[in-house]
């Protein structure tokens, strides 16, 4: 019986048509993330990664999106007597003193029926985890869940589960789409273009310097997301004080400059018809359509889940934030394009390039090249 721990990658519902970028991302987080491994292959739907270190691999893997979840777990060949056993170890090793257990057996074989697999752990579980006064649960109240995913070779017996991000695996798309972070709301918007399978451009507007530190602090979050070793953020400083929809509006002019010039027919508007008249999207909408570049509205259709998103990237001490920009009544009236186009060309002026190599020390790589570049 031959049997290893492996790192298994369970693709979301988007990812099966694209489990080869998704394996390719894989592949390239390891390497940023300086992670050995011995073997990626692919088993049906799943993606076995055979790692030297299972869980520093698991940690760099859970950055990627096109994951459903990911699992630490022992691989045996598909045999049920053994699957049994090792069910059983594995689940003894981890049962504490009288906590509910639930066995789960996914996936499919020829060789036999995950519920016979299922039911045999559970009565083997009972009988030999008396002395623990450990006794089953159900699927809805347990304390630990021994979950089991069979292919036609292998059992996979997982020691830990973890959730993972969803979506598209990076550049699955293979489109290139400019994003513009300038608080909270953009960043969310950001986010959910990399979870669509873009391969993202970052531009950057501040006011000041407190808020150029929160808005990289809050890019850091995102770059991990990005499975490249090095990338080009273009920064720009808003020397403007101006009500929201004028601010958001001479940012979408900043963001067409920028795609004409860096060639990018897409850009991914950070407002969402949830929160801001739909007329103004509209109007936002059609500025970048006349310059002949698509625009995207990544948060289209999100509600409360923005939450969720925000916790995704770290941002939970931001949230009040966004919450106070959902409670906001904008009321959309007729902008003045000459101080949006204004207000545009003196942001483009202080544009800056600035090369990061994506790492532990981002935000003072970011801040010491804006002072060098100054």
């Amino acid at each position: 019986m031959s049997e290893k721990t492996v790192l298994v990658v369970f693709p979301s519902i988007y990812s099966l048509n694209k489990i080869n970028n998704l394996e390719t991302s894989i592949a390239k987080i390891l390497k940023i993330k300086n992670q050995q491994y011995d073997n990626i292959r692919k088993n049906e739907s799943l993606i076995i990664v055979e790692a030297i270190d299972p869980v520093l691999a698991s940690s760099a893997v859970n950055l990627l999106f096109g994951i459903d979840k990911i699992a630490i777990a022992k691989e045996t060949d598909i045999n049920f007597d053994s699957a049994l056993s090792i069910i059983t170890n594995t689940a003894l090793s981890l049962l504490l003193k009288g906590e509910k257990f639930y066995v789960k057996v996914d996936g499919k074989t020829k060789d036999f029926l995950a519920k016979d697999l299922e039911i045999a752990a559970t009565t083997m579980l009972v009988d030999k985890s008396m002395s623990l006064g450990a006794k089953p649960g159900s699927e809805s109240n347990h304390d630990r869940l021994v979950y089991v995913h069979l292919t036609n070779s292998h059992v996979y017996v997982c020691i830990f589960v973890d959730k993972g991000l969803s979506g598209l695996p990076y550049n699955s798309q293979k489109e290139k789409i400019l994003c513009c972070i300038h608080d909270e709301l953009s960043a969310i918007s950001c986010l959910q273009t990399i979870k669509m399978g873009f391969e993202v451009k970052i531009l950057v507007c501040y006011r000041n310097e407190s808020d150029l530190l929160k808005l990289i602090k809050i890019i850091n979050k995102i770059l991990s997301r990005i499975i490249e070793k090095n990338v080009i953020l273009h920064i720009c400083k808003m020397n403007w004080s101006a009500g929201i929809l004028t601010t958001i509006t001479a940012i979408t002019q900043v963001m067409i400059s920028v795609a004409s010039k860096e060639k990018i027919e897409r850009i991914s508007l950070g407002i969402s018809p949830m929160m801001f008249p739909a007329s103004f999207c509209e109007y936002n909408s059609n500025l970048v359509l006349q310059s002949k570049i698509i625009p995207w509205f990544s948060l289209s259709g999100i509600d409360s889940g923005i939450f969720e998103n925000a916790r995704e990237i770290g941002l939970e001490k931001y949230i009040a934030d966004l919450e106070d920009l959902c409670k906001k009544h904008l009321s959309y009236n007729k902008i003045s394009m000459s101080e949006v186009t204004r207000y545009a060309k003196g942001a483009l002026k202080t544009l800056k390039c600035i090369p990061v190599t994506i790492g532990p020390k981002n935000i003072h790589d970011i801040i010491d090249s804006l002072k060098s570049n100054h």
